[in-house]
C-alpha cells in the first residue's frame, strides 16, 4: 500500500531531463526479493544475488554508465513512446527469447533514455530449487547466445562511444563470455599438461637445470586457484549487504554462505552458464524454460537430475576427472605436495562439484527409500523405448532425441565445429597407448596406435552382435544365445589372462587402456550424432543409439554409487538437511512437513 502511493511521484519522473537531454522512456525501480534465508540455503545465495543486481547493479547500470536496458523487472515504460517507434514485442522466439532486454535495446536505439529511481521497490519472489534455478539460468544463457547473434547488440556497439560500448559489453554479453573463457582456461591448461605428459616433453622438463626449481611459475599457478573456487561471485552480495546492513554483517553472512556450500552453488551456475551459452552460440536453437518458481523444497528423482545436467554438467565433469586422473598418473614436472594441490585443488573442486552439487542439495537427497525408488525409477526410465508420442520424462530414447534437437537444426558450420571439438577425445588414445607396459618396447612405431583401433574395432563389432543376438535369438534360442555371450566373456578374460601371463600387461594397463579407449567411444558418438543422415544412410544408427545407452548406464552408475554408500549412514542425511534448512530451522520451520507434503498432495490426487 505505501508503495503504491509513490506511484503519482514516480510518474512525474516522465516530466524531467534527468540527463540533461531526454525525457525518460523507461523508469525503472528496484526489487525486494523475499525468498530468502526463510526458505533455504539456496534460496538465500539466489536472493542475495539478485538483491545485488536490482539494486546497486542497476544504480550503477542507469547513472553513470548508462547502458541500463529493461530485465523483466517492475520498469514502468512510456507507452506512447515505444508503440510510435515499434512496439514492445519481438517477431522470433527464438532470437528474441529474453524480449525484456530488446525491449530496452529498442528504447535506446530509438534515443530513448532508462532512468533508475531507488524511493520505490515492488516485491518479487525468485526460484529456491536448484533445478528451478538451473533451468532460469540455462533461458538466460541461451538469451545471451541469441543476443550475441543479434542486430541489435551490433547496432549498439557500433552507436555508443568506446567507454559507454565497453560497459553495455560487460554487462550484457560480455559477462557470459567471460564465463566461457574462465572454463576454456582449464581445458586448455588440462590438454596442455596432457599434451606435455603424453609426449614426453614433462619428464623433459623435469630434468631439465632451468626447469627444476620454477618457483615463479609455481606461485602464479597456485595463486589463482584461489580465484577459482567461486569466491569472487559473491563480492557483488557483500557489497550489497554492507552498506545495507554494515559490513560486519555482511562479512558475518559471507562466512556463513561459505559454510553453506555457496563456492559450491556459484561454481555449479558456472558450468550453467557456460553450456547454454556456447551451445547457443555453436548451433542456435534457444528455448524457453519454464522454472514454475513455486515453493519447491521437495525431492527431485536421480532421473530427472540426470537429465538435467547430464550434458551441461556431467559430462564436462567426468571428462576433467580423466585428465586430471592421466595428470596425476603420468605427471611429474610439479611434485612438490604442496605446490601439486595448490595447482589442481581448485580444478578437483571443480569436477566434484559439476558431478554432484545436484545431489548434495537435493531435499533427502542421501535418504536410503528415496534412494531405492531413485534406482527404480532410473532403471525403468533407462530401459524404455521411445518413439512418437512418447515424453523424455518416461524414456531414454526420447530424451536422447530431444537433446539431438540442436545439432539438427545447426548449419555446416556448427557441424564441422563440433566434429573438431569432438576430435579432441582420440588425443587420449593415441598418448596413453605409448604408455602401456607392453608397448613399450614398440613405443615409437605406428602399429601399436593402429593396433588399438583394430581393438576398438573388435569391441564394436562384439557388441553389435550381442545387440544384435539379443533382438533376433533371445526369444527363441535363449539358451543358444546365453551360451554365445559366456562364450565372449570367456574368451575376454582368457585373453587378459595370456596378455598377463607372456606380455607382462599389470593392472594399470587395463586401468590406462580404458582412460584411452571410452574417450575416444564418446569421440565417434558426437561425430555419428553431428552426421546422423549419414549414419542413418549407413545402417548403423541402431548400433550408435545402443553404445549411447551402455555410456549413459555407466555414467548412472559412475554418479550413482557414491550417492547410495553415503546413503547408508543415517548422519549424512541430518547434515544435508541442516544446511539446506539451517535459516529455517532457527525460524522454526517444520521440514519434515514441507518435505512430506508434496508427497501426500501426489498421494491424494492419485486417489482422485
Amino acid at each position: 500500500m505505501e508503495e503504491a502511493l509513490k506511484m503519482r511521484n514516480l510518474l512525474e519522473e516522465f516530466l524531467e531531463k534527468h540527463d540533461g537531454v531526454r525525457y525518460p522512456s523507461i523508469l525503472g525501480v528496484r526489487e525486494h526479493i523475499f525468498t530468502g534465508s526463510s526458505v533455504s540455503s539456496l534460496a538465500w545465495f539466489m536472493s542475495n544475488q539478485e538483491t545485488s543486481f536490482v539494486t546497486i547493479g542497476q544504480r550503477v547500470l542507469a547513472n553513470p554508465l548508462r547502458v541500463r536496458f529493461h530485465y523483466g523487472h517492475p520498469d514502468i515504460f512510456d507507452r506512447l513512446f515505444h508503440l510510435t517507434r515499434g512496439g514492445i514485442s519481438k517477431a522470433s522466439k527464438i532470437i528474441n527469447l529474453s524480449e525484456d532486454i530488446f525491449a530496452g535495446f529498442n528504447s535506446t536505439l530509438r534515443e530513448g533514455n532508462v532512468t533508475h529511481h531507488e524511493y520505490m521497490q515492488v516485491g518479487k519472489g525468485r526460484d529456491v530449487g536448484l533445478n528451478q534455478i538451473s533451468l532460469f539460468e540455462a533461458k538466460i544463457a541461451n538469451g545471451n547466445g541469441e543476443q550475441t547473434l543479434s542486430r541489435d547488440i551490433y547496432r549498439l556497439g557500433h552507436r555508443f562511444d568506446f567507454f559507454r560500448m565497453l560497459s553495455c559489453y560487460y554487462t550484457t554479453i560480455g559477462f557470459y563470455f567471460s564465463t566461457m573463457i574462465t572454463v576454456w582456461t582449464v581445458y586448455a591448461f588440462l590438454y596442455g599438461r596432457l599434451y606435455l605428459v603424453l609426449s614426453g616433453l614433462d619428464a623433459a622438463l623435469a630434468t631439465g637445470k632451468r626447469f627444476v626449481h620454477n618457483t615463479p611459475l609455481q606461485v602464479a599457478l597456485a595463486s589463482e586457484s584461489f580465484v577459482q573456487l567461486g569466491f569472487l561471485m559473491a563480492l557483488p552480495m557483500m557489497m550489497e549487504i554492507g552498506l545495507e546492513r554494515g559490513f560486519r554483517t555482511a562479512l558475518s553472512d559471507f562466512v556463513l554462505m561459505q559454510l553453506q556450500l555457496a563456492s559450491v552453488f556459484f561454481t555449479f551456475s558456472l558450468g550453467t552458464k557456460t553450456h547454454y551459452y556456447g551451445r547457443t552460440l555453436l548451433h542456435g536453437g534457444a528455448e524457453y524454460r519454464a522454472t514454475g518458481r513455486g515453493f519447491v523444497v521437495f525431492h527431485a528423482k536421480f532421473a530427472e537430475n540426470y537429465r538435467l545436467y547430464s550434458r551441461s554438467h556431467f559430462v564436462k565433469g567426468i571428462e576433467l576427472m580423466i585428465l586430471l586422473v592421466v595428470y596425476e598418473i603420468f605427471g611429474q614436472t610439479y611434485r612438490g605436495a604442496i605446490t601439486y594441490i595448490f595447482i589442481t585443488v581448485s580444478m578437483w573442486f571443480m569436477v566434484g562439484t559439476w558431478l554432484f552439487a545436484p545431489f548434495l542439495f537435493n531435499p533427502s537427497g542421501f535418504e536410503w527409500q528415496k534412494i531405492v525408488d531413485d534406482w527404480t525409477d532410473w532403471n525403468k526410465w533407462i530401459s524404455n523405448r521411445g518413439g512418437i508420442g512418447v515424453a523424455p520424462e518416461k524414456s531414454w530414447e526420447s530424451w536422447w532425441d530431444k537433446e539431438q534437437g540442436p545439432l539438427r537444426h545447426s548449419g555446416k558450420r556448427g557441424t564441422i565445429l563440433e566434429i573438431l571439438l569432438a576430435l579432441r577425445f582420440f588425443i587420449y588414445q593415441y598418448g596413453l597407448v605409448y604408455h602401456l607396459n607392453i608397448t613399450k618396447q614398440y613405443n615409437q612405431s605406428v602399429l601399436v596406435y593402429g593396433f588399438s583401433w583394430v581393438v576398438i574395432l573388435v569391441m564394436l563389432l562384439v557388441m553389435k552382435t550381442v545387440s544384435v543376438g539379443r533382438r533376433r535369438f533371445s526369444a527363441e534360442f535363449q539358451l543358444v544365445f546365453r551360451l554365445i555371450k559366456g562364450l565372449i566373456f570367456i574368451t575376454f578374460i582368457s585373453i587378459i589372462i595370456i596378455l598377463t601371463a607372456i606380455a607382462h600387461m599389470t593392472v594399470l594397463d587395463i586401468f590406462v587402456c580404458i582412460l584411452a579407449f571410452m574417450p575416444t567411444g564418446w569421440g565417434l558418438l558426437l561425430i555419428a550424432q553431428a552426421i546422423k543422415p549419414v549414419v542413418e544412410m549407413v545402417g548403423l544408427w541402431g548400433s550408435v543409439k545402443a553404445l549411447a545407452r551402455g555410456y549413459e548406464i555407466l555414467m548412472g552408475l559412475l554418479l550413482f554409487t557414491p550417492i547410495a554408500f553415503l546413503a547408508w549412514f543415517p548422519f549424512v542425511s541430518e547434515f544435508q538437511t541442516r544446511m539446506l534448512f539451517n535459516q529455517a530451522f532457527s525460524r522454526g520451520l517444520q521440514i519434515s512437513r514441507i518435505l512430506g507434503g508434496h508427497k501426500k498432495d501426489r498421494a491424494t490426487r492419485n486417489k482422485e
